[in-house]
């Protein structure tokens, strides 16, 4: 009779907690079940009932009676009453229909001799067949009371398992599921585990007008169009993409200006004047291929080397009928080089110029070297002297078979003594022969 009595007290206090809130936080089940102890020397009747309430997405608090009724159909032959405040964890978001848990939490056991403390838990799954109908399924464990029998210590640990309803109550809806009432909600659609306010709406920390979790820059106000970020030059670029925050530029340069429209930011712009269409290479200057002193918009031989008076193009010599000798000057080398000095070439434009002009003559190529170390080895060097002459002089669109002789012959016909550096350095050299063929 007293478990009966425990029942009803329980019954009321559920009733008087229910009645304190008008909103869907709350929940009663109920349901029917058995249990039994782990040896199977006790099976019964287990009825249940229960009082949560959602304290967050993730967690509930439930108020839990469960009665059990060992062989028998009579309600006074109750053999254990068990009171429980348990914690359940969710493991679904509460949009799901089906929603498995786990719970746990302390208890007050009581049978027919006496009541202890105890623990409970276990897992079950609840599923909704409305916003606030759900069947539920569940299985747990229930810590028993330590008895003394025939001089040895015993426990009675119990298994359970119930299936029953719950129902929650309240009038206001939370449609986003946010933990604000659809009536207290000032954004009733805000995604799915996104953080709000009191008021339902997400939370935007700067105060800029655009949530933080759609703010790229959710600590500083910002332009709603740069997704929350500012922009101090108004160009359009947000500061933490502008190389240049504090100067309006182009979205292409990174926000940086380009005065003269070529492409090349002005901070690295070395020719910040460029007229408007010139192609400019990489530091912004006037594209100029060949390196001719005439940019390539002027230059109306672009790829080949000329001179500013024939307008890029190389110089046009005039034809000679009778040519009785042709002097071109050597080129010379830096010591143990088989390259020549940039201002070594207009030797060989020279000789190029001539050749073009005057079909009926060739040329022979012939390299030297210093007597500066080994005989050998610089016969070599004096040949890959005249092959790199013999390169240049092709890239001048001659004909190979117009080059009469390539060779080289070491420390040969020495052009001066050996003894001074002034010597050697007219030694290392790439003469040339020009012949009339006709």
């Amino acid at each position: 009779m007293k478990k009966l009595t425990l029942l009803f007290i329980f019954t009321l206090t559920l009733q008087s907690v229910f009645a304190q809130t008008s909103d869907k936080k709350w929940g009663i089940g109920t349901g029917v079940g058995a249990y039994g102890t782990f040896d199977k020397s006790d099976i019964g009747f287990m009825p249940e009932l229960y009082l949560s309430r959602y304290l967050s997405p993730k967690l509930d608090l439930m108020l839990k009676g469960d009665m059990g009724l060992f062989n028998s159909k009579l309600i006074s032959d109750v053999d254990l009453f068990n009171t429980s405040l348990n914690l359940r964890y969710k493991l679904s978001d509460e949009s799901k229909n089906f929603r498995p848990y786990l719970y746990a939490g302390p208890g007050l056991l009581s049978d027919n001799n006496e009541s202890k403390a105890n623990f409970n838990l276990g897992l079950g799954g609840k599923y909704y067949i409305s916003q606030a109908t759900a069947f539920y399924l569940e299985a747990g464990y229930i810590n028993g009371i330590e008895t003394t029998s025939a001089g040895k210590n015993t426990r009675d640990n119990f298994w359970k398992a119930t299936i029953g309803m719950e129902f929650d109550f309240g009038k206001a809806k939370d449609s986003d599921m946010d933990g604000v009432s659809d009536k207290k909600d000032k954004c009733p659609n805000t995604p799915s585990g996104v953080a709000v306010d009191s008021k339902g709406c997400p939370i935007d920390s700067d105060g800029d007008g655009v949530a933080d979790y759609l703010d790229n820059c959710p600590e500083v106000a910002g332009a709603t169009s740069l997704k929350g970020c500012p922009d101090t030059d108004k160009d359009g670029v947000a500061d933490k993409d502008d190389a240049c925050p504090e100067v309006a530029g182009v979205a292409a340069l990174k926000g940086c200006p380009d005065s003269d429209g070529d492409g090349i930011a002005d901070k690295d712009d070395q020719c910040a004047n460029t007229p408007k269409g010139t192609k400019v290479d990489s530091k912004g200057c006037p594209l100029d291929q060949d390196n001719d002193g005439v940019p390539d918009s002027q230059d109306e031989c672009p790829t080949v080397f000329g001179v500013k008076e024939n307008k890029g193009c190389p110089e046009k010599p005039k034809p000679v009928k009778e040519i009785e000798k042709v002097v071109i000057e050597p080129v010379y080398f830096d010591s143990n080089k088989a390259t020549f000095e940039a201002s070594e070439k207009a030797k060989i434009d020279k000789l190029v110029l001539f050749l073009k002009a005057n079909n009926n003559y060739d040329v022979k190529v012939t390299g030297y070297a210093d007597d500066s170390g080994d005989a050998a080895y610089n016969l070599s060097l004096s040949k890959n002297r005249a092959a790199e002459v013999v390169k240049s002089i092709l890239s001048g669109s001659i004909n190979k078979n117009r080059i009469a002789l390539q060779e080289g012959l070491g420390e040969a016909n020495p052009a001066a003594n050996n003894t001074s550096p002034e010597g050697r350095a007219q030694n290392r050299r790439v003469e040339f022969e020009v012949v009339k063929t006709k």
